[in-house]
Parts: structure tokens; sequence; C-alpha cells
């Protein structure tokens, strides 16, 4: 039967009307859609012509054209799929096209709006803050140790601190591995208050133990749940700020490691000395608790979801990701599912061995990176017993002073080592993965140098003491962000995430010996073997390095090439 046209125009009105759009029911979306996690329809205005893939067209954000079949196309509307929420950020709700807030704005020098730029402000305070704070319940055992070890009730002694820190490097690199699995299914915000909510308690908990195989239990919670800081923090980073700006950003953010090891040993140590060893835990913990849980209320993982426009538009190959995952999401048959997971299994496992394991440059970074964490971990973790057996340091307090400004040096040294790499390379021909290899040898030969100055400074001289390892963290941490770097470049964009995982694993397992096996070679033979051993492992990573000094990026050797 032919409809009343009094029907079809009262139906109009009310499809039309913001109220309507606000709660219009739309059978017609595509699968997508129809996802099972909850997603915000919004009709935000588009600033270029959208690119249309099987159904759905793309604009600033991932958009939808949604239509009722059973209408005429004048009744048709276009709604746009974000992940906004309405409790917040995080659920899901048709709202009208007059919610989106502006995010560009030519007049400013920016290009964004005053209203974006101050939240996005807040943002990148949350994320530097909150990374700060998980380095903060990180550090806190470091400084706290020497007071521990000086209670008789606890029945500790080096080699158990040596047992406990041993424990964490290695739950650390393993949860580097699946850490980005799970931030793939979380949502990056939670991931990151609320696995900073948890460190905090896990800091209580173990300043409430006693007993030797629980401190060693609970650290080890420590070293999984710190694994989830980092990939969150990469993730809201790439959403709220475009490629252009990223990396001046991300440089930023990288100051949270050594603004939250500056702040252990003035907190942690300072708390311990004066308030008892538990509250060298606890004060880190607490903290941690109250930062986690206002980044849980507050911080938001996208500009969608604060309502505004993202900051870039996808190109067309994310246009075709999503559609390909959007048709994924279609019921299809169990047997199709397990080939087609099959095949993603395969495919990751190639891209691992042919791309990653079977560099040898990456095998040589590696093992180089496995030094310079046993350089870095056996200062961190031991230079304040140094100073206290060898230096006549009263207390760990006084010595934590002294060693505090091993991560300011290392803010200062990292900043300066990218900086001088990315002038080498514009200003003389060659590998650039090399030039920075030789920036990264550079370091290391600092490193050694002030490690000797280290161990001759006069123990009356408290001053000095603090410029060398000042010095130390300066040469230390250039290496440490250089070569994650150079595993970057060397394999491409494809294979950077399985590059910097083994890296990271295989850097850790570094950090882990320098717990034990220098607390026993301490025992043993003294602190001049400690500095024998440190000096042993610039000079491996330096010998490693030398036959990769030539080494080309990724880029470089697909443009020879494409030359030939």
């Amino acid at each position: 039967s032919v409809p009343d046209p009094h029907e079809w125009h009262t139906t109009l009105r009310m499809i039309s009307s913001p109220i309507a759009l606000g709660t219009l029911s739309v059978p017609g979306l595509s699968a997508r859609a129809r996802l099972g996690t909850p997603r915000q329809l919004v009709g935000a205005p588009k600033r270029a012509s959208p690119a249309r893939v099987d159904g759905f067209a793309r604009g600033p954000a991932a958009s939808f054209r949604a239509s009722r079949p059973d209408r005429p196309s004048a009744v048709r509307r276009r709604v746009s799929v974000t992940s906004a929420a309405s409790d917040g950020g995080r659920g899901a709700s048709l709202v009208p096209s007059a919610a989106a807030k502006a995010t560009f704005d030519a007049s400013t020098p920016s290009g964004y709006t005053k209203q974006f730029t101050l939240v996005r402000l807040t943002v990148f305070l949350s994320i530097l803050i909150g990374y700060a704070c998980y380095y903060l319940t990180r550090n806190s055992l470091t400084f706290t140790a020497p007071a521990m070890v000086a209670t008789p009730a606890l029945g500790l002694d080096i080699t158990s601190i040596g047992v406990i820190t041993s424990i964490f490097p290695i739950c650390y690199g393993c949860s580097k591995f699946v850490s980005g699995v799970v931030g793939d299914v979380l949502s990056p915000s939670v991931m990151l208050g609320g696995g900073l909510i948890a460190t905090g308690l896990v800091n209580l908990a173990f300043g409430a133990s006693s007993t030797l195989p629980l401190f060693c239990l609970l650290w080890a919670m420590n070293g999984i749940l710190q694994g989830f800081g980092a990939p969150s923090c990469a993730k809201i980073l790439t959403s709220w700020f475009a490629a252009k700006e990223r990396g001046t950003y991300w440089g930023m953010w990288n100051i949270a490691h050594n603004l939250g090891g500056f702040a252990a040993p003035i907190l942690a140590g300072t708390a311990a000395r004066t308030l008892g060893w538990s509250w060298g835990l606890w004060a880190p913990g607490l903290i941690a608790l109250v930062f986690g849980a206002v980044i849980v209320l507050t911080l938001r993982d996208s500009p969608e979801a604060r309502g505004f426009e993202p900051v870039e538009s996808p190109d067309g190959e994310e246009v075709a990701k999503e559609t390909k995952e959007a048709k994924a999401a279609e019921p299809e048959p169990d047997s199709a599912r397990a080939e087609e997971k099959k095949e993603e299994e395969l495919s990751l496992l190639q891209n691992l061995f042919q791309n990653v394991l079977s560099n040898p440059f990456i095998w040589g970074l590696a093992f180089t990176y496995f030094c310079v964490y046993v350089v870095r971990q056996g200062i961190t973790s031991w230079s304040v017993f140094y100073l206290i057996k060898e230096k006549g340091v009263v207390d760990a307090g006084a010595a934590a002073l002294r060693v505090s400004g091993l991560e300011l040096g290392g803010l200062l040294g990292s900043l300066i080592a990218g900086r001088i790499s990315d002038w080498y390379i514009a200003n003389s021909e060659g590998g650039a993965v090399g030039k920075r290899i030789q920036v990264v040898m550079a370091y290391l030969v600092g490193v050694a140098a002030m490690l000797l100055a280290f161990q001759a400074v006069p123990a009356g001289m408290p001053a000095l003491q603090s410029l060398i390892v000042f010095m130390i963290g300066f040469f230390l941490y250039g290496p440490q962000m250089l070569i994650g770097l150079c595993g970057a470049e060397i394999v491409g964009r494809r294979s950077v995430g399985a590059s910097e995982g083994f890296l990271g694993w295989i850097a850790y397992l570094g950090a882990a010996n320098a717990g034990v096996p220098l607390s026993m070679l301490v025992q043993q033979y003294g602190w001049g073997a400690f500095f024998v051993a440190l000096l042993a492992a610039c000079a491996v990573a330096i010998a490693l390095l030398a036959p990769i000094t030539g080494a080309q990026s990724e880029v470089q050797r697909a443009a020879k090439a494409a030359a030939r």
C-alpha cells in the first residue's frame, strides 16, 4: 500500500529534530556499528571530502552512512561512529551533530582551538605525572633497602635484597610482551590509572610485610604491573597528538622517567630514615593511589571521547583496515575464523623470525643493551650501599640525596644524545643507524671514565660525589635511549613492536644480573670487583657495537634498493 503523504511529513519532522537524532535507532548500520563494544554516534562536521569504502564514509572521524531501507532517500541520515562515551567518555549514546566541539582553529599559532589546547594540556600532564608515579613506586625499594637491612627484626642482608631486586626486572621484561596485547583490549586511560592504583597497593602491602618470600612475591607482582604504564601512555599520545608534533611531545613525556627517578630517593629515602622503613614504601604507594584514582576518573582516551574532532584524518590504508575489521565482525563459520586466526599468527611469527631474530645487527644491539642495563641497574641498586660502606656516609637518607642527581643527569644526557645523533646524520654521509651507534660508543667511554672517578673520589667531598653521579646518569641514559631507537630504525615500521619487545626483554635480563650476581661479587671480593664488573660491561658493549658502526636504516636500504 502507498503511505499517506501526511504520515511521511510527520515522520520527516520527527527524525530531523535534534532530540530525535539523539534517540533514533538505525537498523541500516553496518556490522561495525553493531559490535558488542559500546560506541557513540555523532554527526561531526567534515573538514574534507570523505573517502567511501564498503558503505561507510570517512571524514575527520570514522563514519557510517545509515539509512532506513523502507524510507525515501530524503529521510536518510549520516551518523559518525567515535569512541566517546556517555558516562564521561567511556559509554555509548547517540548525540546530535551540534555536540561535536571544534578542534582546529587556523587563527591560533598552534592551529587548535583554545578549548582543545587546554584540554590536551591536562591530558599531557596526566600521563606525565602518572608515569612519573610509576617510576616512584618502581624505585621505592631501592632507597628503602638500606633501612630494611638495618632493621634486625627483618633478618635481611645484602644478598636478600639482591634476590628481591633480581625478580623485578625478569617480571617486568615479560610484562613488556603481555602489556601490548592487554593494551589492545583495555582502555588506555583505565590501564594507566588502574595499573598505578594496583602498584600503589602492592607498595602498601610490601611495607606491611615482614618475610622474604612475601617480599619476593609482592615485588614480582609490582614488576608485572609496571608494564602497564608505557603502552597506555603511548596510545594516549598517539590519539591526542598528530604525527607532525608527536615526536616533540613524546620527548617531553620521556622526562617522566627522570622526574620519578629523581623524586624516589628524596621521598622514599627520607621517609624510611625518619618514619621507619615501611614508610619508604607507604609514602610512594599512597601517592600512586591518589593520582591513579584521578587518572581513572578524569583522563579520556582520545579527543573524540571528549567530544572533539580527531587531531588527524585517517588515510586510505586505515580506512581499508577498518573496513576489513567491520567485515570481520559479521557472523562467520567457526572454521573460517580459525583459519584466519591461524594465518594471522603465522604472519606474526614470520615477522619476528625473518625481520628481527634473523638480523645480526639486532642481536648486537640486544647484547649491548644487556651490558648497558647491567651498569644502569648496578649503579641504581648499589650506589647507596657503596656510599655508606666505602665513603662513610652516615645513613641511607644522606646517601640517597647524593645519588638523586643520577636521573637529572640522565634527562639532560638523553636529550643531548638525540640532538647530537640527529645533527651527525644530517651533516655527514653514511648509515644513519651507524651514526647513532658511534654516539652510543662515545657515551659508553664517558660512562667508564665516570665510574673510575666515582671509585677514586675522596670520602670527604660530597659535592664532587654528587657531580660524578650526575655525570654517570648523563652518559648512561644516552645509550639507553639511542639503542632502542636504533633497533626501531634498523627493522622498519612493520617490525618495530617485535624489535622493541625483544630488545626490552634482553635488557631486563641484564638488569636481573645486576642483583644477586653483583651482590655475591661484592661479598666475596669487595667493592673493587663491583667496579671491575661494570667497567667490563662497558668494554664488552663497545666491542659489540664496533662491527655495526656503518649500519643503515631500513629506509636507507629500501631507497638504495629502489635506485638499482
